[in-house]
């Protein structure tokens, strides 16, 4: 049997069951909290508190029948193994985590002189031997190509992770937008670095309605992150359900994953009252979403399609 790399060791693809395939636990960039943790009032950050906050919150996910969680917070979004496998020891949820770079334009300067090569040799490591000295290995590689396309940084950063993913095999998650379709350019970029697009799973697929666009990328065999239920400024929630729902009469259930794209805490939703009404929810899928997709015409093998079967695929090879 074919087995994945979790927090807590590997884990075999059988058990994986059902999965939220993109969804962070934290968002925080070290360097704004020691510099402007308490800049909008009383610190944001009590490390105690957070983490009670999401061991609560993980719990609830378990409970709710999710087995799994993808999360694909790596470097640029303040990836932290030990804190997570801190939440983990205490939720029997299977976490598998990423490596990679999250960047727009350009690289953090702790990477900004090295090449692909040698970024890439970080990327392996953290896959094949573990990240820094956790013993925790990454399920699956992580970047970035969004509204401003492929310039700056962000070729060395694609063909990095190109040459990690031609090394190890295991997946690649890019995130895109929607808007700027670049879900197109992420294709191309990886298919001239020799990655297949079945290797790829196109992140934020769903915040577009444009049903060209989505069924473009489908055709190649890319997987369709449909991953951001409830994040309204990208795209309503009735107008991505509908969406779905057509994409499952068209046939691609076996190409879509599902997820919110939430976390337990956003650190750059402090002070910014830009934020103040975002909610994140990782149960919204589960309690509203399937409901309303089953009553609209989607089957029950639909949703298992989406939220096991492909994930167990993805990850099994």
């Amino acid at each position: 049997m074919a087995s994945v790399e979790t927090v807590r060791g590997p884990v075999d693809v059988e058990l994986l069951g059902p999965t939220l395939m993109h969804e962070h636990i934290f968002v925080l960039d070290p360097e704004a909290l020691q510099n402007y943790g308490s800049a909008f009032g009383p610190r944001y950050w009590d490390e105690e508190a957070r983490v009670g906050d999401a061991i609560a919150k993980l719990r609830a996910v378990r409970e709710a029948g999710l087995r799994t969680l993808v999360d694909p917070t790596v470097v640029g979004l303040g990836r932290s193994i030990p804190r997570i496998q801190r939440i983990n020891a205490e939720v029997d949820l299977n976490i598998l985590v990423a490596t990679g770079l999250y960047a727009f334009l350009e690289l953090p300067q702790f990477f900004r002189y090295r090449s692909p090569d040698q970024l890439a040799e970080l990327f392996v490591r953290d896959i094949h031997e573990g990240i820094d000295d956790t013993g925790v290995k990454a399920a699956f590689l992580k970047c970035a190509i969004e509204e401003y396309g492929l310039v700056g940084d962000v070729p060395t950063i694609v063909a990095a992770i190109a040459v990690a993913a031609r090394e190890t095999g295991v997946p690649v998650m890019v995130h895109t937008n929607a808007v700027a379709r670049t879900g197109l350019l992420a294709l191309d970029a990886f298919a001239n670095e020799g990655v297949e697009a079945s290797q790829l799973i196109v992140a934020h697929v769903g915040d577009s309605n444009d049903l060209d666009y989505v069924r473009e990328i489908a055709a190649s065999g890319a997987m369709l992150g449909c991953d951001r239920f409830g994040i309204e400024h990208f795209n309503p929630l009735t107008d991505r359900i509908r969406t779905l729902t057509a994409l499952l009469a068209e046939g691609y259930a076996d190409q879509i994953v599902l997820s919110h794209d939430a976390a337990c805490f956003f650190d750059f939703f402090t002070g910014d009252e830009k934020f103040a009404g975002e909610r994140p929810d990782y149960l919204l899928v589960s309690r509203e979403v399937v409901p309303v997709l089953l009553e609209a015409g989607a089957t029950q093998e639909h949703i298992d399609t989406m939220l096991v079967d492909n994930p167990r695929r993805i990850f099994g090879g």
